[in-house]
């Protein structure tokens, strides 16, 4: 059965509905659901009179344009994730594409509400087609054709409902401006039917701190104001469970909650064995609000905001600016910048990128500056400018490093500019030869969305393959473990800066492996570093040995937390 099929009536009481776990965290609510999106019938209504299509194509207009400017709004009062996904929505909500779609069939006298359902399902194809990120965005296009369409129906906005009290929220697939807008004191839980651990839902619920499940076969079939008990550890939803249990684990559950937000780092083993504990970043507001937690330093900075939705490239001075802001949010820390991961299915309007049958396997990271070295080039200098400016030198990688080669050609450019130089590791062919390309570079960091999506032969954003790019998967930590063996084997650290290290389980099993550094979401570092401090390096290393002999993601998961006890 598919994550997105369900069952043929209501989940019977005690039922245990399973899912792909996002966020960890348990708690027992009642269900809500988001209010129903407006009835569009194609058929609905007649052709329109010529004399009334410049008036219908003002009308639509002027609704395209409230829409994106609530999102905007609401962008511009959110922080971190939220605001980078609202203000992506709202770009979208304004995409020329759907929009001059849309305005062609009112010109021909199709009614507005047809003409947008039209426009936005001719993209939802091609977006769907493309695969990879854009795939992501196919919510996105409905949730604004919902948006829009209300407008000009004159019906209230369409999205998740302000509960009364403490709610689990499930659904088949969130938009990110219902996700983004979410209190984490009213909505308690996250569950979707679709989705995979890096959709937008699973982004914000890790920012909010809220337990998440996504990819839950039968979800659809449990209704509002039925009792849930949602566990994000083990990725389970048990319906109608005994209240006086169910009020046990979430007691449990919040100890253990409160022991993490006591944690003050550094990030160490209960033993004293040193793993720092970093926050990933993506703009110099997530890096102030990530100082104020107890991570040690970031771990991956994202520049791709410097870059995308612009016309032209942004100039040496107008990155050093933005990536000054982070250096100095973390003055006298370790930081680690990314260089630019944008093209294909994220495409630069500046670089020139061809069309491409199967973006995922593009020209994307370190491959668009093979054909464009002066991006690359001017990134350098910018990062470089203001390590000098803030005084704090930041290590510096490049994402989708394949070959060896490829390694060499980046570190002798980033020490020209006198950075320290590193590559992520999130193709299979980076791992199985991170020994040749440790030869040539300072340090590796693994990102494991990508190196699971690419191990698994299984876009990171289908919810029908959800378990397959879960960073639990065996074949993935073989390859995480034989990436670390290669580091300790010269000296070399080797960090972790996907999803992963986001799980205080799966963080101790890295540990074991011999990692020198996870870096999560902020939200994410208390949890994770209370974990580490909870066990010791051997606890740790029979973990991730024990992982190893699995050959399921749910065993592997299940023999790391009965080694970790």
């Amino acid at each position: 059965m598919t994550a997105s099929s369900s069952l043929t009536s209501p989940p019977a009481i005690g039922t245990v509905l399973h899912g792909v776990p996002v966020v960890a965290g348990v708690q027992y609510a009642p269900v809500i659901r988001p209010g129903k999106p407006p009835q569009i019938d194609p058929g609905a209504d007649a052709d329109l009179d010529e004399a009334d299509r410049a008036a219908e194509g003002e009308r639509f207009s002027a609704a395209a344009a409230t829409v994106a400017e609530r999102l905007r709004e609401r962008a511009a009062h959110a922080t971190g994730s939220a605001s980078e996904v609202l203000a992506a929505t709202a770009t979208l909500a304004q995409d020329r594409g759907w929009l001059g779609v849309a305005e062609k069939r009112i010109k021909d006298g199709a009614p507005a509400v047809r003409a947008v359902n039209a426009a936005i399902e001719q993209f939802v194809e091609m977006f769907t087609k493309l695969g990879g990120l854009m795939a992501e965005r196919v919510t996105d296009l409905r949730d604004i054709r919902n948006r829009v369409v209300a407008e000009l129906k004159g019906l209230p906005e369409p999205g998740v409902p302000v509960p009364d009290e403490p709610s689990i929220l499930c659904a088949e697939d969130l938009a990110p401006a219902d996700t983004a807008g979410l209190d984490p004191t009213l909505i308690v839980a996250l569950a979707t039917t679709l989705g995979g651990p890096t959709s937008h839902t699973a982004i914000i619920a890790r920012q909010l701190g809220i337990p998440c499940i996504v990819a839950v076969t039968g979800l659809d079939d449990v209704p509002a104001g039925a009792m849930a008990l949602v566990d994000g550890t083990l990725g389970t939803i048990t319906i109608g469970p005994d209240e006086a249990a169910a009020r046990d684990a979430v007691a449990e559950a919040q100890r253990a909650a409160a022991s993490a937000a006591n944690w003050s780092g550094p990030g160490a083993t209960a033993d004293g064995h040193a793993v720092a504990v970093l926050a990933n970043v993506q703009d110099g507001a997530a890096a102030r609000s990530a100082s104020q937690t107890p991570a040690e330093g970031i771990g991956l900075f994202r520049t791709e905001l410097c870059f995308l939705n612009t016309e032209t490239e942004p100039t040496v001075d107008e990155q050093a600016t933005i990536y000054t802001e982070v250096l100095e949010a973390f003055a006298g820390k370790k930081v680690v910048v990314r260089t630019l991961d944008a093209g294909s299915d994220k495409p630069l309007k500046f670089a020139g990128h061809p069309d491409e049958a199967n973006p995922a396997l593009g020209v994307r990271g370190i491959r668009i500056s093979f054909n464009n070295p002066a991006i690359l080039d001017h990134q350098l200098e910018g990062i470089a400018k203001a390590a000098e400016r803030s005084g704090n030198p930041p290590w510096v990688m490049a994402p989708m490093i394949a070959t060896a080669e490829e390694a060499k050609n980046f570190a002798d450019k980033a020490r020209s500019y006198g950075l320290t130089p590193g590559v992520m590791i999130e193709v299979p062919a980076a791992a199985l030869l991170a020994d040749r390309i440790l030869e040539h570079v300072d340090f590796l960091s693994i990102g494991t969305n990508d190196l699971a999506q690419y191990t698994m032969a299984a876009d990171r954003m289908s919810a029908d393959l959800a378990t397959l790019t879960d960073p639990w998967q065996p074949a993935v930590l073989a390859l995480v473990a034989m990436t670390v063996k290669a580091g300790v084997a010269v000296g070399k650290p080797v960090g972790v800066c996907g999803e992963a290290a986001a799980d205080p389980v799966l963080a101790c099993v890295l540990t074991g492996f011999g990692v020198t550094s996870l870096s999560a979401a902020a939200a994410a570092v208390q949890g994770v570093g209370a974990k580490l401090a909870q066990v010791t390096l051997q606890q740790c290393r029979d973990a991730a040995e024990a992982v190893l002999t699995t050959s399921t993601a749910a065993d592997a998961r299940a023999a790391a937390m009965s080694a970790l006890g």
